[in-house]
């Protein structure tokens, strides 16, 4: 015969169903707390290796990071050239090209150095002359040689002519001039390429022209005339050294950024010379030259 529930049992089985139920519950919220520390864990172990990463990587703790409100002085440009050379004079002649230039470098209005040579040759066929702030002649120089190397692991047979490089020139500049950070400098660039004489220049913003004959600085307003007039096509090689040497004694007397020492450049078939440093005859006993402000307003 089977025994009836009691009230009691049936109260006991309650409470403990209850106290189950109970346990479940905190159970679970255990879980929960555990689960939520445990990934707060991870971010705050994640957060601490980004800030490790970022502390001892160049790129992050150099490099400022873009802003719409970022001031001036966050982005640095050149605002004026420190170290400056004065005017380059090339022309064409019967064999090649010609170029002239000194070897002052201007501190200023301090002529800080006066061994400074502002000529190079540029792989095979072209030369390269420049005005303007030396370390970005420097810079540039740099940008070629790398042309150069890239050119001649070709190994094709071929190799870059002035044209081309004095367009590779314009495109740089140009593209330094967009970005407001231009190359404080004018180029010159002469050569000869299968019998093809070439004489360009590239100004400091993209400017760029061929001519038989040209100038940089002062050059332009002062050895200019001078060439147009007495320049022509046959010019044998002793000419145009005359004529060029003609031209920088006129910037030597009227450029106070010129120093009387210079070298000479020519570009042939046969390569690239440049003269050692020499120095101009000059005379400085002009009437003009004893009182250059007679007759002046305010003199």
């Amino acid at each position: 015969m089977q025994r009836g529930r009691s009230d009691v049992e049936e109260l006991a089985e309650d409470e403990s169903g209850e106290e189950l139920l109970l346990s479940s519950d905190r159970s679970r919220q255990a879980h929960i707390t555990s689960s939520s520390s445990a990934e707060a864990s991870l971010r705050l172990a994640f957060a601490k290796f980004q800030s490790t990463v970022s502390a001892h990587s160049p790129m992050e703790s150099n490099q400022a990071k873009p802003s719409l409100l970022a001031s001036e002085s966050d982005s640095q440009r050149t605002l004026s050239p420190y170290v400056t050379g004065t005017s380059v004079v090339a022309l064409k002649y019967k064999d090649g090209i010609l170029m002239a230039a000194d070897m002052g470098g201007s501190y200023g209005s301090t002529l800080r150095y006066k061994s400074m040579s502002r000529m190079t040759p540029v792989g095979k066929h072209s030369l390269l002359g420049a005005s303007g702030e030396i370390s970005d002649f420097q810079e540039i120089c740099k940008y070629l040689d790398e042309l150069i190397l890239h050119d001649s692991m070709w190994d094709d047979g071929n190799s870059l002519g002035p044209k081309e490089v004095h367009n590779y020139l314009t495109r740089v500049m140009y593209n330094r001039r967009n970005k407001f950070d231009p190359f404080w400098n004018s180029l010159v660039l002469g050569g000869v390429k299968k019998g093809e004489k070439y004489l360009g220049m590239v100004s400091m913003i993209g400017l760029s022209f061929v001519d038989d004959h040209v100038a940089t600085g002062f050059g332009n307003h002062l050895a200019r005339p001078i060439l147009r007039d007495e320049w022509r096509e046959d010019l044998s090689f002793e000419d145009g050294v005359k004529l060029l040497e003609k031209c920088m004694r006129v910037l030597l007397y009227r450029d106070r950024s010129a120093v009387n020492k210079l070298q000479i450049a020519k570009i042939t078939e046969e390569g690239v010379t440049i003269s050692q440093p020499y120095s101009l005859k000059t005379f400085w006993g002009f009437t003009a030259f004893n009182n250059p402000t007679a007759g002046a307003e305010g003199s």
